[in-house]
């Protein structure tokens, strides 16, 4: 299997009942040449690395003010831990 390729709902269609498939449900980019595919894959890898560093500079600028100049007027600074649900301490929700 490569990556970025689902397996189809279809046996799960015919024997339950509708549902659309994970990766492009309605057939827009079946007939997208390879190199189209590969160009988009690079892209949305982008996109999700982007969003990772935007999420971390938002981090950022909460916990140390003026850390990230152009976010100054948004972020709202937060005395707390904003590391807490990444240390795998879930005694509380017990």
């Amino acid at each position: 299997r490569k990556p970025g390729q689902y397996p189809s709902f279809q046996p799960f269609r015919d024997a339950v009942h509708p549902v659309f498939d994970l990766y492009d449900p309605f057939g827009f980019n079946k007939n997208m040449s390879e190199e189209t595919k590969e160009r988009r894959l690079v892209a949305e890898l982008n996109n999700g690395r982007l969003a990772m560093i935007g999420i971390f500079g938002f981090l950022a600028a909460d916990k140390v003010p003026g850390s990230v100049p152009a976010l100054s007027g948004i972020a709202i600074p937060y005395s707390g831990d904003p590391m807490i649900p990444f240390e795998g301490q879930f005694s509380y929700f017990s």
